[in-house]
């Protein structure tokens, strides 16, 4: 027989697949958000530690501490930063960005950017000077020797992304701050995320549903962190 806990769950789980694509929406809200903000920050963070890593100029070490240090930046300041900038008073209020997705991943942009900008340089960093004098000496460019770069460290770079996945999509503080935790007349999500939405039926005492939010988060943590670690483990055997 089934266990008290999950015969408990079970009414839950029934009443949150007939709510008119309630648990649907929040999950392609939270992994639309973090797909677009993750997808941007790589297109910025990439050439960011490209040009570190291969670069010396006065002041690396100062932004390497700012970068190493916006990996632990609380989020609820993000969000009052991003806040303030969407604002009706702030620099974009014109464009009323204010409480719509594209204001949450202006935020998730900015908590994810710092993880995959130091992992990558760390990675990038790590490839014996050897590789780079090889690909020199065989008469390759500065691009060629940034490509030969890129695929040795392709798995560490890999990794960062994935990190950075992996902090969006479980970010609460900053998205509940500039999305406002919003649904439609009909329950659908607008700017609804697994997280937001988690703390929303904890405070409302439907634990049950909570619960059943909370397991399907974990279930996407988890296939990032599966990749993350099959990513690695390929690195290792291929060198």
């Amino acid at each position: 027989m089934p266990s008290e806990p999950v015969v408990h769950l079970l009414p839950a789980l029934v009443d949150l697949s007939f709510r008119e694509g309630y648990v649907r929406s929040i999950i392609y809200v939270s992994l639309y958000v973090s797909g677009i903000a993750v997808i941007l920050s790589t297109l910025f963070s990439i050439p960011v530690a490209l040009v570190m890593g291969f670069t010396d100029f006065p002041g690396k070490q100062i932004v390497k501490s700012i970068i190493n240090t916006g990996m632990g930046f609380p989020s609820v300041v993000v969000g009052l930063l991003v806040l303030f900038i969407v604002s009706n008073q702030g620099p974009l209020g014109p464009l009323e960005l204010i409480f719509t997705k594209e204001a949450m991943i202006m935020s998730q942009f900015v908590l994810a950017t710092p993880p995959i900008t130091a992992i990558s340089l760390a990675s990038i960093t790590s490839v014996s000077d050897n590789v780079r004098d090889a690909a020199r000496a065989l008469g390759g460019t500065r691009l060629d020797v940034a490509l030969v770069v890129i695929k040795e460290a392709r798995y560490g770079i890999a990794t960062a992304i994935l990190a950075g996945f992996g902090r969006a999509i479980s970010e609460v503080g900053s998205v509940l701050i500039v999305g406002g935790n919003i649904t439609s007349a009909s329950g659908i999500s607008q700017t609804r995320t697994l997280t937001t939405a988690i703390q929303l039926e904890a405070r409302q005492g439907q634990y049950d549903t909570a619960l059943v939010l909370g397991a399907v988060l974990l279930a996407l943590v988890l296939t990032v962190n599966a990749i993350v670690v099959r990513f690695g483990d390929e690195g290792s055997m291929s060198r």
